[in-house]
């Protein structure tokens, strides 16, 4: 039987379908009545007002596409013409892609493109631009300088039969002809690939002493422990610096948990890094009372002030057999990850100050969020804390 509506139930409804973007069946559906009885009723009752807000959207999406168009074909033209511009300067890069290789890329096509956009594209900051265009006569100078001073350094390095060193040959320029700076000498030394003759440096971190107090190995190669604040292993590594130095980092690692207890780093390996190493430890765990640290035989850790340290802490000392690094794997194996994890592909730290910060990061995070393959993928923190936690529903439940 056909369903009667008031003439107010038509117009309501057919004011809901104007003042929404629903279309007619959906309308329909959401007002549980026939699409064709709510067609006619827009067409009989309607003001017309859905029309225009169509034709409105419509001229709406309209100037939005025409804008975005214009937005792409500028985006277009940005994109053409930084192609052309690396593709131009891709010529000037086949030695190398260094800063002044740029700036004279820029300089070479300023009639051809703006200097800002080129900078832009080469990532180049515009100021530096004009500040290395400024200085040409001056460097022009320098550049002639640094020639004739090329000259006199290959001069006294073949004269010395390749044996010496920037510090040697600028010491000998300055007798010869006038004052120069051994580093100046080494820059140019390196840009002609000339290196003065001298063996491999080897670094020796464990330095034995005849008159050695000699502790017995309690260790035993069993790095474990069942419990914290038991067994302790410890060395000194050496982390090579760019130029030639080395910083030295001291570790006192637990064997139970694998945590870095304590560690300390400075660019010596005297006593006091190791001392300061123990000292970290132990504020660590409060007391280390009746524990074991084993090392090697290095004098550091012979000596008697670091005997004297172990003894008012009452640790005992432990130490392996001479030259034999097994005897001390565990700490080994973590200096090897820690310059493995650190270093990557490189060889040495740039600076001490960079050696420092990264080598502390890494620490820190080695006993928060490094996992360890012996503590089944948890970090040193976290294996202690399911350990202690263990520990205490053992003792409630016992």
């Amino acid at each position: 039987m056909p369903r009667f509506y008031s003439d107010e139930f038509k117009r309501d409804a057919v004011a809901f379908y104007e003042n929404s973007e629903l279309s007619l069946a959906k309308a329909a559906a959401d007002l549980g009545i026939n699409r064709q009885s709510l067609h006619t009723w827009v067409k009989d009752l309607g003001t017309g007002k859905r029309s225009r807000v169509a034709v409105q959207k419509r001229q709406a999406q309209a100037i939005s596409e025409a804008e975005r168009i214009r937005e792409l074909e500028r985006e277009l033209r940005k994109m053409t013409e930084e192609r052309d511009i690396l593709r131009k300067a891709v010529k000037y890069f086949a030695e190398g892609d260094k800063l002044v290789i740029r700036f004279q890329f820029v300089e070479d096509h300023r009639t051809d493109y703006s200097v800002k956009r080129m900078c832009e594209v080469l990532k180049l900051n515009a100021s530096s631009f004009y500040k290395w265009r400024k200085a040409r006569a001056v460097r022009n100078t320098k550049t002639c300088e640094d020639s004739l001073l090329a000259v006199r350094i290959l001069s006294v390095f073949n004269q010395f039969n390749g044996c010496y060193g920037a510090k040697r040959i600028a010491a000998e320029i300055s007798d010869q002809y006038e004052p120069v700076n051994h580093k100046r000498v080494a820059r140019l030394m390196a840009s002609m690939n000339l290196r003065g003759y001298s063996k491999k440096r080897k670094v020796k971190t464990t330095i034995s002493r005849k008159d050695r107090s000699v502790f017995p190995d309690l260790v035993t190669r069993n790095f474990t422990a069942d419990r914290p604040n038991k067994v302790y292993v410890g060395d000194i590594t050496y982390l090579p610096i760019k130029g030639g130095g080395n910083m030295y980092l001291a570790t006192v690692i637990d064997c139970f948990s694998r945590k870095l207890t304590g560690f300390a780093l400075a660019d010596h390996m005297r006593t006091d890094l190791i001392g300061e190493a123990l000292a970290m430890a132990k504020d660590q765990r409060g007391s280390l009372k009746g524990a074991i640290f084993h090392s090697d035989h290095g004098s550091v850790y012979t000596s008697q002030v670091f005997q004297q340290q172990c003894k008012s802490l009452g640790v005992t000392q432990s130490m392996g057999g001479v030259g034999t690094s097994a005897d001390n794997a565990l700490a080994e194996s973590f200096n090897a990850t820690l310059k493995r994890e650190v270093l990557q592909d490189r060889k040495v730290f740039d600076t001490m100050l960079q050696c420092r910060k990264e080598v502390f990061s890494w620490c820190v995070r080695y006993n928060t969020t490094r996992r360890h393959s012996y503590l089944k993928y948890c970090a040193p923190n976290t294996f202690e804390a399911q350990a202690f936690a263990l520990k205490s529903i053992s003792a409630i439940t016992a």
